[in-house]
């Protein structure tokens, strides 16, 4: 407060004194005032003075206008004018013209003074609180003001606030529901409010993204028009950056809501002819850089692919792609597509190979990429495009060796069209790489490097590229060609870009080192280049060279006598110095625009003249440095150990992979020998039941070939007689031994149901028993009523079962007699021959008649098991009935025995009370007497109440009658 009375004392054109003396008469009328009406007036004045009296209104009347807050909320309009004065104190928006000269103090006077009051204002937590709740009321000039200044209470003090927000109660869920207002005005500034809210915040935005702000938000984009919309869709993009940008959880969520396939209708531009308006470069600018956001290299991989996924299967990428070789385009929205068609394919091999596939519309088509990097080596291009496009390229190529092998296949011999009509990605890489704009090499020099980055069958192809320098020359390799520029003295930003090729080509790869070592000149020019004492610009070349050296020394494997490591060291340590080499060596990663490419893998420079360092580069820099300074000291006996260790390693690598190998055709043979047993198995089973029926069928056959030689035996002679009575006799014992076991089992059967039924009838002796011991009770014989009910039924049942033994223990009496009847024909037949035919065909028919009847037998026999079954079941039942029906009894029992006592009790109760009555009758008449003696008259109504007493003694004498009976 002091400093803000200290500003207002130091202002050069201050209030008048009249103006300070009305500020304080209304502020004391809103203090003291008892009608409503006059502290609204005096609110409302305050308010028309807050703009121009902005410090003078803030001292003396912020604590009255929160005061109003807090006492008047019943009356929308006083709130309404307090919240807009506090607004008019605390925003730093200037409407008034101010004078150029004046402009830049008044400005920063402003934002003092915002903060200032700010300050105030929070510094009472209730105060944010209270105007959190004034959110809730949906009057209008209560709502919109407070959205105004809650957002200028964020803009000037916003980790504060959002402190405050996060910590009170359902605040940031109450701010949701501005999104959700039908008023445009209301919703239009809850936006920016969210926007203010989420700045920098990670757990405020995990909440507003949980509150369904994606869903809001895109569905006001998509009714606003998307690209088309105005300013409200400009806000709606930089709110859902601020949710999404280095947020992996609302990213994920993003993802997971399908949101992603919402932003696909964003890209669908119309004709060409419709225009761009400013407004829609914006969107559309703001709209590509959040799809950067959810794809870009610094989030997690394991997230940047699966949104890279979700984007190809929407079609948002081909539809990217439409834009990116559209007509009519403004340059800025091309070269933020190109940047986002790289981000969406980076290492990602689906998206590379669409990518790879993709053509422009031209007469004869031509690739996507030849396109765009014939604009990275045109210097007519714009930087930032041709910046864009070697960014596309080194997504295409990054972890895609497919794309490589493309790439370089293009530039060998057996693939370049001898016609000349197409060209093709290699052709304009070689002719930028050698062209007189120093961009363009450097440009097609790091493009060509990222070719081969870690992939060594790329590096070797590399080396059969040959080309023509002139006519009658012999072709000169690719190689040779790059060192050759570098020893011409051309541009540093040439010899930078063709030293990180060559470093790039050289690493990881002893062919490529050989090939380079083979040139004589090649040593001798980095020696000299590292030996010399040149300027600072020429210190980077410098450090190149060294490094250039250094990996010739490194990966060198010592095929040529002359440049073997140790001859190198030698050379190192007589031209240059070791310490030396290694200071020079140093250079690269001192330089200032090193730590800066380092950071992203996108090369974004200012101007072409930073354009020096490549991310991928960096990389391999930080990797070598430390490994070539060990190898330059080491000594020949420390190199040679090294090798023999790295010997032992590869032949133990050799080893495992053979055994690796081995297990793997292992594997491959176990697979098909368990396929093999698997089909024999199932061949084995399929015999099996087909020898299983074969049998069966053989033995029908012989049953049924039997059968016919025994009814249909046509030979009459004596010998075919008695051979087919033979086979008679040999066929009946069997058919007479079956019956004999059918009638033993229905005679067991029999036995067994009959003892089943003694043991019933012992059961239903035994529960009569137990029901005539327990019938002198009023509960047990209720019970045993009930079961002597069922007891009856069992009883009928069991007749019936037993009247139905006995009808079955007649039919086998007459089978049994049938059967010695048969027995008794078969003998005859045995002995008389003649007529053996007809008794052949009544044994039969009588077989028959048996089987039917033992068949008709059995099935009721087996009816009734189920019957005897269901019969045990019901005395089961009735004894666990008799056993609750005991246990009542029991408990009956006691009861009654707690009653006998308690009238044995009460008896010896009653015979104390008749004595006591005895002797009271006894003084009675003893004092009757004696009151005769004395002459006094006695009443008769002493021997009625005696009466009486003798009668009521015999009715308490009757309770316990009655509880006996009971």
């Amino acid at each position: 407060m002091n400093f803000l009375r200290g500003v207002m004392g130091g202002q050069s054109a201050g209030p008048q004194h009249t103006e300070a003396e009305t500020i304080q008469k209304l502020c004391d009328r809103v203090a003291s005032s008892t009608l409503l009406d006059d502290r609204r007036n005096a609110v409302r004045a305050l308010k028309s003075l807050s703009k121009k009296y902005r410090l003078e209104v803030g001292i003396q009347a912020m604590e009255h206008l929160i005061h109003v807050l807090q006492t008047d909320r019943s009356d929308s309009e006083i709130i309404g004018y307090a919240l807009d004065t506090l607004y008019n104190i605390i925003s730093n928006d200037e409407e008034e013209e101010v004078d150029d000269v004046e402009e830049e103090n008044s400005t920063r006077q402003s934002e003092d003074l915002g903060s200032q009051f700010t300050e105030i204002f929070i510094k009472q937590q209730e105060n944010v609180t209270l105007l959190l709740s004034l959110l809730e009321e949906f009057d209008f000039h209560v709502r919109w003001p407070g959205v105004k200044l809650l957002t200028s209470l964020l803009k000037q003090l916003g980790p504060q606030v959002q402190q405050i927000i996060l910590v009170s109660p359902m605040g940031v869920s109450r701010l949701m529901d501005l999104l959700a207002d039908s008023r445009e005005v209301i919703r239009n500034d809850g936006v920016l409010l969210l926007q203010a809210l989420t700045r920098s915040n990670g757990a405020i935005q995990k909440i507003v993204a949980f509150e369904n702000a994606f869903e809001r938000l895109l569905d006001i984009i998509s009714e606003e028009g998307n690209s088309d919309g105005g300013i409200v869709v400009e806000d709606c993009l930089i709110l859902l950056q601020n949710l999404l940008k280095n947020n992996n959880s609302n990213q994920n969520f993003f993802k997971e809501g399908s949101y992603i396939q919402r932003m696909k209708p964003w890209f669908e531009v119309g004709d060409e002819n419709s225009g761009w308006s400013a407004q829609k470069v914006t969107n559309l600018h703001l709209m590509l850089q959040l799809v950067r956001v959810l794809v870009s290299p610094t989030n997690p991989p394991g997230a940047t692919s699966s949104c890279q996924k979700a984007m190809f299967q929407c079609g948002l990428l081909q539809q990217l792609c439409t834009i990116l070789m559209a007509t009519g385009v403004p340059a800025d929205i091309l070269t933020e597509t190109i940047n986002t068609v790289s981000e969406v394919i980076r290492g990602y091999q689906v998206n590379q190979d669409y990518f790879a596939s993709v053509n422009a519309p031209s007469n004869p088509p031509r690739p996507a990429i030849v396109v765009l990097l014939m604009s990275m080596v045109n210097e007519r291009q714009p930087f930032v495009l041709r910046c864009a496009v070697l960014y596309c390229f080194q997504c295409f190529l990054y972890k895609n060796q497919k794309g490589q092998g493309e790439i370089v296949s293009t530039l060998l011999p057996s693939t370049i069209d001898a016609t000349g009509n197409s060209v093709s990605a290699g052709q304009l890489l070689c002719g930028g790489l050698f062209s007189t704009d120093s961009l363009s090499n450097w440009c097609a020099a790091v493009a060509l490097a990222h070719a081969l980055q870690e992939n060594a069958t790329q590096k070797e192809q590399l080396l059969r590229v040959q080309l023509a320098t002139s006519i009658g020359n012999p072709p000169v390799s690719l190689l040779q060609q790059c060192t050759n520029i570098l020893s011409q003295g051309s541009k540093i930003q040439t010899r930078v870009g063709l030293l990180m090729l060559l470093c790039t080509w050289l690493s990881s790869c002893p062919i490529a080192v050989t090939h380079f070592l083979h040139n004589s000149a090649n040593v001798p020019f980095l020696t000299a280049q590292i030996a010399e004492n040149l300027g600072e610009e020429e210190q980077l070349v410098q450090g190149l060279c060294a490094l250039l050296l250094g990996i010739s020394i490194y990966f060198n494997d010592n095929s040529l006598e002359s440049y073997k490591k140790e001859k190198l060291k030698q050379l190192i340590e007589k031209r240059i110095g070791k310490e030396n080499f290694i200071e020079k060596l140093g250079f690269i990663s001192k330089h200032e625009l090193y730590s800066r490419a380092s950071q992203k893998p996108q090369p974004n420079f200012p101007s072409p003249e930073y354009m020096i360092f490549d991310h991928e580069f960096t990389k391999l820099v930080k990797e070598l440095e430390g490994v070539i300074t060990k190898a330059i000291y080491k000594s020949s006996e420390e190199d040679k150990k090294e090798e023999e260790v790295k010997k032992t390693l590869e032949q133990h690598d050799n080893i495992v992979t053979h055994y690796k190998n081995m297990i793997r055709e292992q594997d491959l043979q176990l697979e098909e020998l368990k396929q093999q047993v698997s089909t024999l198995k199932c061949q084995n089973e399929q015999l099996q039941t087909a020898v299983t029926q074969q049998v069966s069928q053989i033995q029908q056959h012989k049953d049924q070939y039997n059968l016919l030689k025994i009814q249909l035996g046509k030979d009459n002679q004596h010998q075919g007689s008695y051979s087919e009575g033979a086979q008679m006799n040999g066929v009946q014992p069997e058919e007479i031994g079956r019956l004999r076991e059918e009638i033993e089992e229905l005679k067991n059967n029999q036995e067994l149901l009959q003892s089943k039924l003694t043991e019933k009838d012992s059961v239903i002796e035994n529960l009569k028993s137990s029901q005539t011991s327990g019938t002198n009770e009023q509960s047990s014989a209720i019970v045993s009523a009930r079961d002597s009910e069922q007891v009856a039924e069992l009883k009928q049942e069991l007749a019936t079962l037993k009247s139905q033994l006995n009808s079955q223990s007649v039919e086998i009496t007459k089978l049994q007699t049938e059967k010695q009847e048969l027995l008794q024909k078969t003998e005859v037949f045995a002995k008389s021959v003649e007529v053996q035919g007809e008794t052949q065909t009544v044994i039969a028919t009588k077989t028959t008649d048996v089987e039917g009847r033992l068949s008709a037998l059995l099935q009721e026999t087996k009816e009734l098991k189920n019957e005897i079954k269901a019969l045990s079941e019901e005395r089961t039942a009735i004894k666990e009935q008799l056993d609750s029906s005991n246990s009542t009894i029991a408990i009956l029992q006691t009861e009654k025995d707690k009653l006998e006592l308690e009238i044995t009790d009460s008896k010896k109760e009653q015979d104390d009370l008749l004595v006591l009555l005895a002797d009271q009758d006894q003084k009675i008449l003893s004092l009757k007497n004696k009151l005769k003696d004395l002459g006094h008259p006695v009443e008769e109504e002493d021997e009625l109440e005696s009466g009486d007493q003798e009668d009521e003694d015999d009715e308490s004498e009757d309770p316990g009658k009655d509880l006996d009976h009971i």
